[in-house]
């Protein structure tokens, strides 16, 4: 063996940089794997990062003392909230990134953590003896030990790249794939599928004429993802701009379905539902003459573009007819063309909560191999694998988060009970308590967990718990604080809201949906020296509480009523096949997922309430 690890990382992607850096700053020896430093952390499709419900796991990441917020703050062009009309719940930030700044910031930061270590090469074998994880095998025939393996391999796993006709091995353009890891963990039993994604051309921008575009420029004031003091706010922003595909657009692209991977079935893994390549759109939404694409900057000093919403697989000189019928594009100029890539994942219900495998003690998988898609479905698998990984070494309490904790147990609790056929997403309307798991506080709901993992400073840890004592105290003067209807009443007229004829709670007042706090410290002198000591974000966060203060302990019941369920343990030795009373199926679902509690056996896909008042019964409950 060439050397001795705690903890070694398969693959440097998003998942994999999180997974090394939190077992690293927990205090285990780690070890990351890449093929290629110089491609640390790269974004291989968008240049951007967060969006709806991506961006809520954004600033999760940076409260549990994960380094993906930090990193898109540094390298951002463009900061962007987005569904600000919507209520709280919905607002999520986005930041449009620097592909090279990012990668770079990310390679710096993890050079600087202490107790990581890093190999180029492949691995091509794990090294495992009598079912327990011993170490890894490279290309180059280096063999490394350890006591556990967190496999991040993206889409690198057998990846083939599609454009039009041609097939090419590889995981990227212009990087070779893995091979030797799927039919390994085959022959150990586990469950493998494909999957496809894709990517669009890029463009270069000297040959686009923008003014034939509709402009979308960044946040008047931009914000940040990280919570932290470390990053400040753009001072100056890049701009995006829309165009829309016609019927010469869709004409073009249409005489190249002949020998379109997609539909002639050289393509087996299904892509992702709701970012499908731009021929699929055509063909399922045949009804609509136009689709809107979004023309994004790759970066600060580069004229690279990134079509985003034209990803396809069709052969490059039909991609540079079509492109060359939208607005702006006349004389566009590709610097690569768009391609598909289809790759092996694991069905992601032969894992743990921890994201552990069940079959090998001490393997963790996390990111595109679970059947996730995005940089931020990724990084967030990776921090939790990584935490685990540390733990279970360790032999500390395991690290699970809840779907009332955080979007993060969202994504796990779905990929581990529902499974998936194609590639996973984060949307809000996956998450029953998205009241509750707002951007804005992921620093209250988490930081103080992972002050208790060992992830955060006393002193983050410490902020957090002064702006929670602050929001507290901003409610409490808003609800034993009245107003006279003569202060406030020319106000309220002004916003069509009825005025008082008595003496009310400011809190009754802010209740209203036309009315602000910000408003009401403008109008108010002495709610404005009442405030003045607390900065905007905490200010919003207040507001927010005691609006939504009906829906939030709507919630918060829904939660409790959860929890019961969670807290009725079911033997992992419990035998589902003398429940005669339910499903077959449903007796095989509950014996391969294996559920720990009442409340996941509920949650497993095909499992109906029915059959879970029968294994109540049989539970003695």
């Amino acid at each position: 063996m060439f050397n001795k690890y705690d903890i070694i990382i398969i693959g440097a992607g998003h998942a994999g940089c999180e997974a090394a850096a939190a077992a690293a700053n927990l205090g285990s020896k780690t070890l990351l794997i890449t093929m290629n430093m110089q491609n640390i952390a790269q974004m291989s499709c968008n240049p951007a990062m967060g969006g709806v419900a991506k961006g809520q796991i954004v600033r999760e990441i940076d409260a549990l003392g994960g380094y993906s917020g930090m990193v898109s703050d540094v390298s951002a062009v463009q900061f962007r909230m987005l569904n600000r009309s919507k209520g709280p719940a919905m607002w999520s930030p986005r930041t449009q990134n620097d592909r090279h700044l990012f990668a770079s910031e990310w390679r710096s930061r993890l050079e600087k953590t202490n107790n990581l270590d890093f190999w180029q090469d492949s691995v091509e074998a794990l090294l495992i003896e009598k079912g327990v994880i011993k170490g890894v095998k490279t290309s180059m025939g280096v063999e490394f030990a350890c006591d556990a393996i967190v496999l991040t391999t993206g889409t690198f796993l057998n990846g083939i790249i599609h454009i039009g006709e041609r097939k090419i091995g590889g995981g990227r353009m212009g990087e070779k794939s893995s091979t030797g890891i799927t039919e390994q963990l085959v022959e150990l039993g586990f469950e493998s599928g494909r999957m496809k994604t894709g990517t669009p051309p890029r463009i270069d921008g000297r040959s686009l004429d923008y003014s034939k575009m509709e402009i979308q420029e960044g946040d008047e004031k931009p914000e940040k993802f990280s919570f932290n003091n470390t990053t400040k706010s753009l001072t100056k922003q890049l701009c995006c701009w829309t165009v829309y595909t016609n019927s010469n657009v869709h004409e073009i692209l249409k005489t190249g379905f002949d020998k379109s991977p997609m539909f002639t079935g050289r393509i087996q893994g299904l892509g992702p539902r709701y970012c499908p390549s731009i021929e699929d759109k055509i063909v399922r939404f045949a009804d609509r003459d136009r689709h809107q694409l979004f023309i994004e900057p790759e970066g600060w000093n580069t004229c690279e573009i990134y079509v985003n919403g034209f990803s396809t697989s069709l052969a490059e000189d039909v991609q540079q007819k079509a492109l060359q019928q939208l607005p702006g594009f006349e004389h566009c100029k590709m610097f690569r063309p768009g391609y598909a890539i289809e790759y092996d994942y694991f069905q992601p219900t032969q894992l743990k909560y921890t994201l552990e495998t069940k079959l090998i003690p001490n393997l963790y998988f996390a990111g595109q191999i679970n059947g996730t898609t995005g940089y931020e479905e990724a990084a967030c698998q990776g921090l939790i694998a990584g935490i685990n990984a540390h733990n279970k070494r360790k032999e500390v309490r395991e690290f699970v988060l809840s779907r009332s904790d955080a979007y993060i147990g969202v994504l796990i609790d779905d990929l581990i009970n529902k499974g998936t056929e194609e590639p996973y997403r984060m949307f809000t309307s996956r998450a029953e308590f998205r009241t509750l798991l707002r951007q804005d506080n992921a620093d209250i709901r988490l930081t103080p967990k992972a002050y208790e993992l060992g992830l955060v400073t006393k002193e983050q840890n410490d902020k957090v718990q002064t702006k929670i004592i602050d929001i507290q105290q901003i409610i409490k003067y808003f609800k034993t604080e009245k107003v006279a209807p003569t202060i406030i009443n020319d106000y309220l007229i002004t916003k069509d809201s009825n005025p008082i004829t008595f003496r009310q709670l400011w809190f009754q007042l802010l209740s209203r949906p036309n009315i602000t706090l910000k408003e009401l410290i403008v109008q108010n002198n002495e709610i404005a020296e009442a405030m003045q000591q607390y900065d905007t974000e905490t200010l919003e966060q207040a507001e927010i509480t005691m609006k939504y203060e009906g829906y939030l302990q709507k919630e918060l019941e829904q939660v409790d009523k959860m929890k019961k369920l969670e807290e009725v343990i079911i033997s992992e030795n419990f035998d589902y096949h003398k429940l005669k009373s339910i499903s077959m199926e449903a007796r095989e679902k509950l014996t391969k997922i294996k559920p720990k509690t009442l409340g996941q056996a509920g949650r497993i896909s095909g499992i109906n309430p029915s059959d879970v008042s029968i294994l109540m019964v049989y539970m003695g409950r």
